[in-house]
């Protein structure tokens, strides 16, 4: 009897939980908050603790102006997000060849680059996995701390993309390792900033939509700071010898905390080969003059 009673107890606790306004709700980011969102908004900040060491949450761009470099190859004066906006540096050869031979279709793209999917190779129009920082920017990126490690979910398509950095103190010698879309992070703390370093990207992401190549040997140095419960701030300096003649340092990149904390969740973001051709026939294809590879109208 007691077990029964006990069990009784726990299902009764558990209905009013779910059965409460606040846990009843499921938010996504982005878009016109409703009532409802606002106010489970103003009660999750009015709670919030601040720790500079938690990162934890999904985090949104804070639309800070990004500066407009002097391009002639921009044409429609669209400036990349990209590394915060800072102009790349001189590539190599091999650099130059290989930022030439890429073809983007993406909207952040150049107009003066962009061709219709059916004539670009970007790596998004055949659902590969965008890599990183490329990720970062594109839409809502969660941070989920473990003991051991910090996750990255990135929500900005083509899927929902998971980037590792390890914070528990091992060593690892990607020369040892295949390289990976989202590399290998390792990070650890310097006060309350938290630095990660990582190498082994697989070479054939982009690195924006604008077709900025990077080789196997990039390595990227990132600084996160927490300066208060809801402001992120992310720089980083992209070292890749094999594709540019300097270092590339970054421009500081802001985010804010999207609220209400732990009752936002992602959207569910992939790419289905099959949506994105069918996409690119009706839709990228006639309005970037290439008909020979467009679905005819009905």
């Amino acid at each position: 009897m007691r077990n029964r009673i006990g069990s009784l107890v726990v299902l009764l606790i558990g209905a009013a939980v779910f059965q409460s306004p606040a846990a009843a709700q499921v938010f996504f980011p982005g878009g016109p908050a409703s009532d409802a969102q606002k106010a489970a908004a103003a009660a999750s900040q009015a709670k919030l603790a601040y720790d500079p060491h938690d990162l934890s949450g999904i985090w949104r761009g804070a639309g800070q102006a990004v500066p407009q470099i002097k391009d002639p190859r921009i044409g429609d004066a669209h400036a990349d997000p990209l590394m915060g906006g800072a102009p790349p540096p001189p590539m190599t050869a091999w650099g130059k060849e290989q930022f030439d031979a890429n073809k983007p279709s993406a909207a952040e793209s150049w107009q003066s680059r962009r061709v219709a999917p059916a004539l670009g190779n970007d790596p998004l129009g055949n659902c590969d996995p965008l890599g990183y920082p490329r990720s970062l920017g594109r839409g809502p990126v969660e941070f989920i701390q473990t003991p051991g490690k910090i996750l990255q979910i990135f929500n900005g398509g083509p899927d929902m993309a998971t980037r590792e950095i390890f914070t528990d103190g091992r060593k690892l010698d990607t020369d040892d390792l295949d390289p990976r879309w989202y590399g290998w992070a390792l990070g650890h703390w310097e006060g309350n900033s938290l630095i990660v370093d990582s190498s082994g990207y697989d070479e054939r992401a982009w690195l924006g939509g604008n077709g900025f190549p990077h080789s196997d040997q990039m390595k990227l140095h990132e600084v996160y700071n927490h300066p208060d419960a809801m402001t992120l701030e992310i720089t980083m300096t992209l070292d890749d010898a094999k594709a540019y003649t300097k270092p590339w340092v970054g421009n500081k990149q802001t985010f804010k905390l999207v609220l209400p904390k732990g009752l936002t969740v992602l959207y569910e973001e992939y790419c289905v080969p099959s949506e994105e051709q069918s996409f690119n026939q009706g839709v990228r294809n006639p309005a970037g003059g290439d008909l020979a590879h467009s679905r005819p109208l009905k």
